[in-house]
């Protein structure tokens, strides 16, 4: 069977046999036909992400955002996937003595974001820069034995928990196919195609997760891959868009508009689905900008009343705005101060109803910067 989008190869035979999907080099022919909705949501997202990355560049304190996206990006991707894990346990300072599979997940999305981030300075976006943030993405958590790094050397297949490749809802192309596939892919997102490049970022993304090239990480890199197509692009200079917050939102919708190109051939849909959750995302994470912009102009005003305490109590804040969840010890070594001098600093914040104590045990007690979370735990 052969439609738009690619074809189906009969694999084996007899009881063994199989249909994998061969998906066609991009751009789709006949193109993606540009209706007056699908331009209108164009137009629109292009229209928040020029806002918000006008935002990023004049607010003074960009980096700390930017810091708290990537966290919430790195969240909500791994939910994609079924990770049970919360901004609290993602932001605890007591991260390396609670850190399970789960957060352990996460800390590694954050860490492969990172690294991908440097590594395009010295590289394009290419297949090799996937495979080694691929490598940091799976480092020492499940999905260990499934060759991190390395692209798959054997069938996998998509489907509901204990499928088998039988009873799959998708088996993406045979070994040989995804080698070709891949260095399509990698040529055509350095091809300078003329399309518009958010279109081109819905189509690589589809066309990742079509070919499914690892055993396992796939879904995380593949969004991954599109803020690195962005930034590469020039359309982002930072990965301040929390795409995954949308997606994980309309989750059933983001899947099966994928399969519906699969099999009509219908990438209009597909594009309609991600163009809203490019303009959604980025209208969300202006708003949050904003919000935390005003939370931190007001609390610092508060601060400005604690006279000789202020100086103290202002590095704390400030502090807190890259780590709202704090414990004493961690964060007197972190600001240079004394066990005390931090210990008066957070009660001085705890005073003026900027941090709440989280618990009541004598050791390691932690505190949060509520007001902070409340904004960011927004879709999480």
């Amino acid at each position: 069977m052969t439609s738009r989008a690619g074809t189906y190869r009969i694999n084996l035979s007899g009881e063994m046999a199989y249909q994998s999907f061969i998906p066609s080099p991009l751009p789709p022919e006949p193109p993606v036909e540009m209706d007056h909705e699908l331009t209108t949501i164009l137009v629109n997202a292009h229209r928040q992400l020029t806002l918000l990355e006008h935002l990023s560049k004049r607010i003074p304190n960009v980096d700390l955002f930017v810091s708290m996206y990537v966290r919430k990006e790195a969240l909500m991707s791994s939910q994609i996937e079924g990770t049970q894990a919360t901004l609290e346990d993602v932001l605890d300072p007591m991260i390396e003595e609670n850190a399970n599979r789960d957060v352990a997940d996460v800390i590694n999305y954050i860490k492969a974001t990172e690294y991908a981030i440097m590594r395009m300075k010295e590289l394009p976006l290419c297949n090799r820069l996937l495979r080694e943030t691929h490598a940091i993405l799976m480092e020492g958590i499940r999905g260990q034995e499934k060759n991190p790094g390395e692209f798959r050397e054997s069938q996998n297949w998509i489907g509901a928990a204990g499928s088998t490749i039988k009873t799959a809802r998708y088996i993406p192309p045979i070994v040989p196919d995804m080698h070709e596939a891949l260095s399509n892919l990698e040529k055509y997102w350095n091809s300078n195609d003329v399309l518009d490049v958010l279109i081109q970022a819905a189509l690589i993304h589809y066309q990742f997760e079509t070919i499914h090239p690892f055993l396992d990480g796939n879904g995380r890199i593949g969004r991954l891959l599109i803020t690195l197509f962005l930034m590469e692009q020039k359309e982002l200079s930072t990965p301040a868009l929390y795409i995954s917050y949308m997606l994980k939102k309309n989750r059933i919708e983001y899947y099966d508009s994928m399969s519906e190109v699969r099999r009509p051939g219908n990438y209009e849909q597909w594009v309609r689905i991600f163009l809203e959750a490019v303009r959604d995302s980025a209208a969300d994470a202006v708003a949050t900008i904003d919000l935390l912009t005003e939370l931190s102009q007001i609390n610092q005003k508060k601060i400005e009343t604690l006279g000789r305490s202020e100086k103290t109590a202002m590095k704390l804040f400030l502090y807190l705005e890259a780590n709202p969840i704090i414990e004493v010890k961690k964060t007197a070594k972190a600001l240079g101060v004394t066990f005390n001098t931090a210990s008066s600093a957070i009660e001085n914040l705890i005073r003026l109803d900027i941090l709440k104590q989280n618990n009541q045990a004598e050791r390691n007690r932690t505190f949060s910067y509520e007001a902070y979370l409340n904004i960011l735990r927004k879709g999480t």
